[in-house]
């Protein structure tokens, strides 16, 4: 009896055991990835104040990470968090924004992350399966409106970035979403690595960091700011960057900061560790320094200038007009800070930014370490210097929401003796409740002569000429367009086996504009393009539809608004430039230029794109006086 309890209870054990076994939990899911395996985990969450139950504020902390489990090593690695409930982040453990937005930040709308200090992550195979090499984890901390317990606030997507790698749906298991990223069998073997970097990519503004001398306790960097976009440029660049490890700048040929601020490195570590520093000699000691471009007039200076490429006021052209001028370059001395006391221990400081007056908005990557410069001799010496080394920051012009047009465009023609103005509030209107006039009013049809008045002058013409044509008149009048720069565009001519058009830029700016360039871009017509008259022009070789014009050499100088000939009586009087343009129809058959073929789909003014108004004169009231009249009156203005 007793042997047979003794069975029964070892078939139970064996049944329990043989149960627990097929119960074992499944592999974990980084386990069965063969690449790179990128997951979000969210770990815990409480509410915070102030307590609103229509919009709580919610405290998060997260975990991203990142395992390499591929054959290939993963070079500046980059992974997209798809954030949805307007986080704001607070803290980030080894990584930064790659689009250098600086802590505390807003990334509700989804964010990337690149890794810092450490970009790159090592394959299994050259490291014998060492974790702290191929795998990081980003502690993540911030605070997320809406979704307080039991719920989980996941993103909505996490994708790795990195060129070469496809990656499926996330897969979301509880408070986790995870993905497996594949290499694509095209980009294996990596052959573009050039001694193991990754290949240097271009953008509209790349920025080059290149450290030329190192010593132990500080280096000389080389930055360069160099244009590529063949119609941008910048105007009064201002540069900034954030440093991570306390550094600061002791020295700077080329350029200069905007604030000379030493306070911070007085009375912190900096000034304890180097307590024997002169730091009267010191420029910047701020986290977030912004720099600026010397005047001509330091070029030769002994302490500041004396840099090849430096000193030009903060203008970089556009390569399409002189790519001599096409970027700025300036050097300084870095000190560093513990631990980082080696010559080979070099950080690149992180979050860039670029800007520049009546230029466009730029936003700019994380530094990618690249193959060494190589850099002109400081000599004079017919050879090149490598940098220790460098890393590339790429900057591309972004357009946000509520960014206002800095310039317009008028349509008129030889058909009609009225001008399409400016669209009401092009350029933006001012929000003053208690201005009389309408910014939501279609603009009046004008006459011609009113081109050369401020809007402010012309009511009167505006509201005769609409008596004279019957055309409605709103109350209130529509508000003007807000610009600074307008452009005409006129179609002169219409025959047979061509066509002419003139293009009028007027400044109502208080600034003139120095080296200014336009472009124009003609969908069908810039085939038949033959040549400008007043302006140095031709067809951007990029593009087969689009025109670019400056001033000839010495006259490129767009002046600024005026007082009239008697200021009492007189109308102020805008700078203006002028130049009529040829078409032949021989290269474009069927070109209808009295429809929309004749006028331009985009205009561009010093890298600006400008506003177009959204409909074109009508081929309904011929005329040919007004055209020519006001030819002649522009005419006499530059006589005069």
């Amino acid at each position: 009896m007793a042997i047979r309890n003794l069975c029964v209870i070892l078939v139970i054990i064996s049944l329990s055991a043989y149960s627990s076994l097929s119960q074992a939990p499944p592999p974990p899911p980084n386990s069965t990835c063969n690449d790179v395996f990128v997951s979000y985990t969210y770990n815990r969450g409480r509410s915070i104040p102030p307590f609103d139950p229509t919009n709580q504020a919610y405290r998060f902390e997260s975990t991203v990470t990142v395992l390499n489990n591929g054959r290939d090593e993963l070079k500046s690695w980059r992974v997209y968090v798809g954030f949805q409930y307007k986080e704001r982040l607070t803290s980030a453990t080894n990584a930064v924004l790659a689009d250098g937005t600086p802590l505390p930040g807003f990334v509700g709308n989804g964010t990337e992350f690149v890794g810092f200090p450490a970009t790159d992550l090592k394959t299994a195979i050259d490291t014998a399966g060492d974790l702290t090499q191929m795998e990081v984890r980003v502690e993540l901390v911030g605070t997320q409106f809406g979704v307080g317990d039991p719920g989980i606030p996941l993103p909505n997507n996490l994708t790795l970035v990195n060129d070469g790698y496809t990656c499926p749906a996330a897969t979301t298991q509880g408070n986790e979403m995870h993905v497996c990223c594949i290499r694509n069998v095209s980009s294996r073997p990596d052959n573009n690595l050039e001694d193991n970097f990754l290949p240097r990519q271009d953008g509209d503004v790349i920025i080059m960091y290149d450290v030329t001398r190192t010593y132990e306790n500080y280096y000389w960097a080389q930055v360069n700011i160099s244009n590529h976009n063949p119609l941008g440029r910048l105007d009064n660049w201002k540069l900034s960057w954030e440093w991570m490890s306390e550094e600061f700048i002791y020295a700077m040929k080329g350029a200069y900061p905007s604030v000379v601020d030493i306070r911070d490195c007085i009375y912190g570590r900096q000034g304890q560790y180097y307590s024997k520093t002169d730091f009267s000699q010191a420029l910047s000691c701020e986290k977030l320094p912004t720099i600026i471009d010397l005047p001509p007039t330091s070029e030769n200076d002994t302490n500041l200038g004396l840099f090849p490429l430096c000193c030009r006021n903060g203008t970089i052209l556009s390569p399409t007009m002189d790519p001599s001028k096409s970027f700025s370059v300036f050097e300084m001395q870095v000190f560093k800070m513990p631990p980082y006391l080696n010559r080979s221990s070099l950080i690149p400081p992180q979050n860039w930014k670029i800007n520049g007056t009546f230029n466009s908005d730029f936003e700019c990557g994380p530094p990618i370490p690249v193959s060494p410069s190589h850099l002109s001799d400081p000599n004079g010496l017919p050879s090149k210097r490598s940098a220790v080394a460098s890393w590339q920051v790429v900057c591309n012009i972004t357009h946000f929401k509520d960014q206002s047009p800095k310039c317009c465009v008028s349509f008129s023609a030889f058909y009609n003796d009225s001008v399409v103005p400016c669209s009401t509030c092009a350029c933006g209107c001012n929000t003053n409740p208690s201005q009389t006039c309408s910014a939501n009013e279609t603009a009046l049809l004008l006459p011609y002569s009113t081109l050369l008045l401020p809007f402010e002058n012309r009511t009167r013409e505006a509201l005769e000429w609409a008596r004279i044509k019957r055309m409605t008149v709103p109350n209130p009048l529509p508000c003007g367009d807000g610009c600074g720069v307008s452009i005409n565009w006129h179609v002169l001519s219409d025959y047979r086996g061509g066509w002419n058009a003139r293009i009028s830029l007027f400044n109502w700016d208080d600034n003139a504009f120095a080296d200014w360039f336009a472009a124009v871009q003609l969908d069908k017509a810039a085939p038949g393009f033959e040549k400008f008259y007043s302006f140095n022009g031709s067809a951007l070789p990029e593009s087969n539809n689009t025109l670019f014009m400056q001033g000839f050499k010495n006259l490129n100088y767009l002046l600024a608004e005026r007082d009239g000939d008697n200021p009492r009586k007189d109308p102020r009087v805008p700078g203006m430039q002028q130049s009529v343009i040829s078409f032949t129809k021989k290269k474009t058959p069927g070109i209808n230029v009295a429809g929309e073929d004749g006028f331009p789909t985009k205009v561009i003014f010093n890298g600006e794109e400008c506003a177009l108004p959204a409909i074109r004169p009508s081929s309904g009231h011929k005329t040919n006086a007004a055209p020519f009249a006001f030819v002649i009156v522009l005419a006499l203005l530059f006589i005069h």
